[in-house]
C-alpha cells in the first residue's frame, strides 16, 4: 500500500519538501520537490538515491553549475511550432533556458566520470546560434535592438536624422525674435508622434500651422508649423516601415524557435530535472547530511541521526535500530526527554530516504525501505467529531492495524494514554502483539511499567529509554538501547516545589511490586551512567596517550631525520676535504720525484722517502677521522685573547698546527694548515705560539720543501724556485722575501719564481718587489720552455 499523505504529514516530511523547493531555481523543479512522494520499492527509491548521490558527490568535487530563473515555456513553443508569433518576453524566456542548457553541459564537459545523471544531461539541447541570435536581436521585452536587421537600422537611423533635422528647423523658429513673442515657452515639443511648439492662444493666427492639443488651462496651443508637416509625415511613414520590420523580425525568430521547439522543451525538462538533483545536494550541504544505505529486509540502522528540522547545533544524535535482533522497540522515559522526537526521526528519515533525500545521520547509516510508514503521535483531540484523546488516538490506532503489514513502519506515541492506566497498559500490550503478528516493525513511546516489562520478557522486543541526568534533574536526550527509562515523576514534582509529603505519600501509594521494579531500573541506570562515566574517562585516557606516542614518535623520527643529514653532511665534508688534500699530495709527490731525479745524494733520497711514507700515514689518520661516527672529544683549550692574522693556532679537528691567515669573522676563522686553507669554527682552535717562535710550515708552493718541515740546511741552500700560485700578492710578496733572503745566503745567482698567468696582479707585484730588492741585478719574464710570462726568472748580485 502507498505511503499516505496523511502520515507523511504527521512525520512533517511537508516542511522538509518546503526546504528543498527553496533551494530550485525554475518554476517545473520546485513543484516537482513540493510533490516529491516516498517510494514503497526498493528498486525505485534505490535509483532515485543514486541520482541524489552522483549530484552531491559532482558538487564536492566541481562546485554546484549555473542554474538560472527559467520558465516553463511549454505553451509558448508550442504555439510557435503551429507558426505563431511570439512576443518578446516569451522570446527572452527561451534564450534564458538555451543559455541555462548550454552553461550545464559545458559544466558536466569539465566534469569526469560516467554518473547516473549522464541521460539528463544527453538531453539538454544546445543551439548556440539560435541563442545568440535571440540576445544580440533583443534589448528588453518592448524593444528590438538596432542590430536585429539591417532594413531595421536603416529605418530608424532615417527616423533619427528626420528628427534631428525638424528640432533644427524649429529651434531656429523659437530663437527668431519675431517668433519668441508668439511662445508660451520657447521648447520644441511632441504631440501625437509629431513634433509640435507651444503657442500663447491669442497668437495662434500668427503662426501657420496645424493644432495638436491644448493645455489643459487653454492659454497654449500646440502647433505644428507647415514648414514640418511634410517632414513629420515622413517620420510616421518611417515608423510604419519600422513597425512592420519589427513584425517580420519577430515572426523569423518565432519561426526559428518552432523549428527546434521540442528540443527546446526537453531540455528545459532535463535542465528541471537536474535543479531537482542538485537542490537535494543543496539540502544535504545545509543539513549535513550522508547518504544511507538502502535494504529491503525491513532494518533500519541509524547512527547520530538528527531530527532535520532541529537547528544542526542544538540537536542530540541519537542511535536507534529496529528490525534486526528486534522488531519492536519500547521507549520510555519523562516527558519532555526526547521520547517522541526519537520515534518521529526514525519516521521522517525512512521517508527522506525513500524519496531519494541523504539524510543527517553519520557514514554506515541503514534504511530500510517500507512499504508503508504508519505513525500515531501527538494530540489529535477533535471537538467537532466529539472525539477525546483517547477516542482519536484509537480511530487512528485501528486504521492503522487494519492497513499494517510485513513491510510496515508503525510509529506510536504514548500508546495506551487517556484512559485507565491498567486496561490502557493492557491494550497497548495487545496492539503490539497483534502489529507482531502482522510483521510490522514497531517503535512505540509509554510510560507504562507493564509494557516495560513485556519488553524484557519478550523476545524480539527491546526496551529503551531516554536519558535523565538525576544530578541536575533535567533529561540529556540521549537514547539508550537495552536499558527501560523511569518517568521521574516523583523527582520532576520536587524539582518543582511539590510538598515533599505529598511526594512521600504517592510513594506509599504504589504498589511493592511496581516499587521494586522501579528500583531495580532505576539501579540499572545508575551503574549504566556509571560505566558510561568510566568508559569516556577511559577513552580520554586513550586519547591522551595516543597523543603523546604519537608526539614521541614523531619527535623521534625527527631526531633520527637531523642525525642523519648532520652524519651525511660531516660525510660529505670530509670525503671533500681529504679528495682536496689527496689532490695537492699528488702535486707535492711528483714535485718530490723532479727533485730526486735532479740530485744524486744517496741520503738526500732516503730523506723524500721517509717524508713520503710519513704523508701517507697522515692521509690514513685524516681517512679515519672522516667519518662523524666515531666519537672524538674536542681538546678545547679557550682562548686567551681575540685571534689576530698570523697567529698559530693548533685545529683539533684536523690534529694539526695552522696559521691565521685573515682576522676572524663572526664564528669562524680562516687557517692555512700545510697546503690547506680551510674555514673553521673558533671554538674548533686553541693558540699556539706565536708566529714568530715557530717555523713556517712549509707548502707546495715551495719546490723540494718537506711536508714534515724536516728539509735540512742543505736542501735550503740549492733552493733555485718558488712557486706563489694560489696567494694573494700580500702573501707572495711575504714568500718572495723569505725566498730571495735564503737564495742570497745560498750563494745563488739565478733564481725562478712561478707565479702563474691568471689576472697578472700577483706577476705585477712580484716584479714591483724585485725592481727594490738591493739584491736583485735584473729580472724577464720566461721564455719558451721556461713558463713564459707565468714565471718570472731573476739574476741576483
Amino acid at each position: 500500500m502507498p505511503i499516505t499523505p496523511k502520515h507523511c504529514q504527521t512525520l512533517e516530511l511537508p516542511k522538509v519538501l518546503e526546504l528543498l523547493a527553496g533551494f530550485t531555481n525554475c518554476e517545473q523543479s520546485r513543484d516537482w520537490a513540493l510533490g516529491l512522494q516516498p517510494h514503497d520499492n526498493y528498486v525505485s527509491a534505490v535509483k532515485e538515491m543514486t541520482f541524489t548521490a552522483d549530484a552531491h558527490r559532482l558538487t564536492n568535487r566541481f562546485g554546484y553549475p549555473v542554474f538560472y530563473k527559467i520558465k516553463n515555456c511549454a505553451g509558448a513553443l508550442k504555439r510557435a511550432e503551429l507558426g505563431s508569433s511570439l512576443t518578446l518576453r516569451e522570446l527572452l524566456d527561451i534564450a534564458l533556458i538555451l543559455k541555462t542548457t548550454r552553461g550545464l553541459a559545458a559544466w558536466k564537459a569539465q566534469a569526469e566520470g560516467d554518473t547516473a545523471l549522464d541521460p539528463a544531461f544527453e538531453c539538454l539541447y544546445q543551439n548556440h546560434a539560435l541563442e545568440t541570435r535571440l540576445t544580440n536581436s533583443i534589448v528588453s521585452e518592448e524593444e528590438l535592438d538596432d542590430n536585429a536587421s539591417g532594413e531595421l537600422a536603416d529605418i530608424r537611423r532615417k527616423i533619427r536624422n528626420s528628427g534631428l533635422k525638424i528640432r533644427s528647423q524649429l529651434d531656429s523658429m523659437i530663437r527668431s525674435p519675431q517668433i519668441q513673442k508668439y511662445l508660451q515657452d520657447p521648447i520644441v515639443t511632441i504631440r501625437d508622434g509629431r513634433f509640435v511648439i507651444p503657442v500663447k492662444a491669442e497668437y495662434r493666427g500668427e503662426i501657420k500651422g496645424l493644432v495638436h492639443d491644448t493645455s489643459s488651462s487653454g492659454a497654449t496651443f500646440f502647433v505644428e508649423p507647415m514648414s514640418v508637416v511634410e517632414a513629420n509625415n515622413e517620420i510616421k511613414i518611417l515608423e510604419n516601415k519600422e513597425r512592420i520590420e519589427i513584425e517580420r523580425i519577430i515572426a523569423e525568430l518565432s519561426a526559428a524557435v518552432g523549428e527546434c521547439a521540442g528540443q527546446i522543451g526537453g531540455g528545459y525538462d532535463a535542465a528541471a530535472e537536474l535543479d531537482l538533483y542538485f537542490a537535494k545536494s543543496r539540502l544535504a550541504d545545509r543539513m549535513r547530511a550522508s547518504v544511507p544505505e538502502l535494504g529491503d529486509g525491513g532494518e533500519t540502522v541509524l547512527k547520530k541521526a538528527r531530527h532535520p528540522l532541529i537547528n544542526a547545533d542544538k540537536a542530540v544524535p541519537i542511535d536507534i535500530a529496529l528490525g534486526g535482533e528486534y522488531d519492536t522497540l519500547v521507549i520510555t522515559g519523562p516527558n519532555t526527554g526526547g521520547k517522541t522526537v526519537a520515534i518521529k526521526t526514525l519516521g521522517l528519515l525512512s521517508l527522506m530516504a525513500a524519496c531519494g533525500l541523504m539524510i543527517p545521520a553519520s557514514d554506515g547509516s541503514r534504511v530500510a525501505v517500507y512499504d508503508s510508514v504508519l505513525a500515531d503521535i501527538g494530540d489529535e483531540q477533535s471537538i467537532e467529531q466529539s472525539l477525546s484523546t483517547f477516542s482519536s488516538h484509537m480511530v487512528n490506532i485501528i486504521s492503522i492495524v487494519r492497513e499494517a503489514g510485513p513491510g510496515s513502519l508503525v510509529l506510536l506515541d504514548e500508546l495506551g494514554a487517556g484512559t485507565d492506566p491498567v486496561e490502557g497498559a493492557a491494550l497497548a500490550v495487545s496492539i503490539i502483539e497483534t502489529l507482531r503478528r502482522r510483521g510490522a516493525r514497531i517503535a512505540a513511546t509509554t510510560h507504562y511499567p507493564e509494557v516495560k516489562m513485556y519488553a524484557l520478557e519478550t523476545p524480539g522486543v527491546e526496551n529503551a529509554s531516554s536519558e535523565f541526568d538525576v544530578k541536575t534533574l533535567s533529561p540529556t536526550y540521549r537514547l539508550i538501547t537495552g536499558i527501560p527509562g523511569r518517568s521521574n515523576a516523583f523527582l520532576i514534582s520536587g524539582r518543582l516545589g511539590l510538598d515533599p509529603a505529598v511526594i512521600e505519600r504517592a510513594k506509599e501509594l504504589i504498589s511493592s511490586e511496581n516499587t521494586r521494579f522501579e528500583e531495580v531500573v532505576s539501579e540499572l541506570e545508575r551503574t549504566r551512567q556509571t560505566l558510561d562515566e568510566e568508559r569516556n574517562a577511559a577513552r580520554l585516557a586513550r586519547v591522551e596517550a595516543e597523543r603523546i606516542r604519537a608526539e614521541a614518535e614523531a619527535q623521534r623520527s625527527k631526531l633520527e631525520a637531523d642525525r642523519e643529514r648532520e652524519l651525511e653532511k660531516t660525510r660529505r665534508d670530509a670525503r671533500r676535504i681529504i679528495e682536496e688534500t689527496k689532490l695537492r699530495a699528488e702535486i707535492l709527490y711528483e714535485e718530490l720525484d723532479e727533485i730526486k731525479k735532479q740530485k744524486d745524494k744517496e741520503d738526500f733520497g732516503k730523506l723524500l722517502t721517509r717524508s713520503k711514507a710519513e704523508y701517507r700515514s697522515a692521509m690514513k689518520e685524516l681517512d679515519e677521522l672522516s667519518d662523524p661516527v666515531v666519537a672524538r672529544e674536542a681538546q678545547q683549550q679557550g682562548l686567551p685573547r681575540p685571534l689576530e692574522k698570523g697567529d698559530i693556532v693548533y685545529v683539533h679537528t684536523l690534529g694539526k698546527e695552522a696559521m691565521v691567515l685573515k682576522k676572524p669573522d663572526g664564528n669562524s676563522v680562516q687557517v692555512q694548515a700545510g697546503i690547506l686553507k680551510v674555514t673553521v669554527p673558533i671554538a674548533d682552535v686553541s693558540l699556539g705560539a706565536p708566529k714568530k717562535q715557530k717555523d713556517k710550515p712549509a707548502g707546495p708552493r715551495k719546490r723540494g720543501a718537506s711536508l714534515r718541515g724536516v728539509a735540512s740546511k742543505a736542501e735550503r741552500n740549492v733552493q733555485t724556485e718558488l712557486d706563489i700560485r694560489g696567494c694573494d700578492s700580500e702573501e707572495g710578496v711575504m714568500e718572495l722575501n723569505a725566498f730571495l733572503d735564503r737564495a742570497v745566503l745560498s750563494g745563488v745567482k739565478s733564481v725562478r719564481i712561478i707565479h702563474g698567468k691568471g689576472t697578472g696582479v700577483l706577476r705585477a707585484a712580484v716584479q714591483q718587489r724585485l725592481r727594490q730588492h738591493p739584491s736583485v741585478e735584473s729580472f724577464r719574464l720566461g721564455v719558451y720552455g721556461e713558463g713564459e710570462n707565468g714565471v718570472t726568472i731573476a739574476t741576483l748580485k
